[in-house]
């Protein structure tokens, strides 16, 4: 077995091993958080239907759990300054380790924060208490934000917090389309992003259901973009059924060089069967 297969199969296992699972704050969810691996790491969405008052309560179920709660914080739904600090002392007072910030789908800003720099800069000026703070990237793009707007709020973002001393992070869309994941974080890298990576896989999911909940759910811009993708999703979910392992195989292959850290499963509230599948991998 030659080195570069070793490597990639050390970092297939690694990711496997350390995934994040992202839940989503419906009534579907608490039946599902028995199956969540002990002490893992969950993301915590937040929708404008939803609210940011959702995702609060549910990180902290899941602190009191034992796990790893990283609360997304939405800028548009983030009415003033004082929400702002507010959303800070709960970190504070919860002990959160990391969040995760959006600008979130909300068609109009409920305050002055338009999208995530912005809200970030006044985040850190308060005590928040965290070790880490993600934010998003775009590997396929906006469907309403040119990409030079977005490689520029990305590589802002990653100035604030290393001008603050706070760790950071950049979690990506969905990625069905494993080149373009590549060639985009090729590209970005060469034009001096740091920050770690984490890249977004769907989690044990059927191709109907991933339609159909991330449309009602609000996840838009991921959604947009599998609809563009007939024949990329008729590959993933051929007859067996969709694996995960088909896309993280391949990104495993050259997180070393990338730098891919992290590896985040959406898994729609379908926590069960994600778990089994992470427990089934070899390792």
């Amino acid at each position: 077995m030659s080195a570069t297969t070793t490597a990639s199969g050390s970092a297939v296992q690694r990711l496997v091993a350390e995934a994040r699972y992202e839940v989503i704050p419906l009534k579907s969810v608490e039946a599902q958080l028995p199956h969540l691996p002990t002490g893992c790491s969950v993301s915590v969405t937040c929708s404008p239907t939803k609210g940011q008052q959702a995702t609060l309560d549910l990180t902290a179920r899941l602190l009191d759990l034992g796990h790893l709660a990283v609360p997304h914080l939405s800028a548009r739904l983030t009415g003033d300054r004082a929400q702002v600090s507010a959303l800070a002392r709960f970190c504070r007072e919860h002990a959160v380790q990391e969040v995760f910030l959006v600008a979130g789908d909300s068609p109009e800003a409920a305050g002055p924060y338009d999208g995530v720099v912005a809200f970030l800069r006044d985040f850190l000026e308060e005590d928040h208490g965290l070790r880490r703070i993600g934010v998003t990237a775009y590997p396929d793009g906006h469907a309403l934000i040119p990409r030079p707007v977005l490689h520029d709020a990305l590589h802002a973002k990653q100035t604030l917090l290393a001008a603050a001393g706070v760790g950071g992070f950049a979690s990506t869309q969905m990625c069905f389309d494993v080149r373009r994941w590549a060639e985009w974080c090729s590209a970005e890298r060469a034009g001096g992003l740091t920050l770690p990576l984490h890249v977004g896989v769907p989690g044990v999911i059927d191709r109907a259901k991933l339609l159909s909940m991330g449309m009602r759910l609000g996840i838009g811009q991921s959604m947009r973009f599998v609809r563009k993708q007939g024949g990329v999703l008729g590959r993933l979910f051929r007859p067996g059924g969709y694996d995960p392992m088909r896309l993280v195989a391949p990104l495993a292959r050259r997180a070393g060089e990338l730098g891919l850290e992290g590896l985040h499963l959406f898994t729609f509230n379908n926590v069960e069967a994600t778990a089994a599948w992470q427990r089934n991998q070899p390792g």
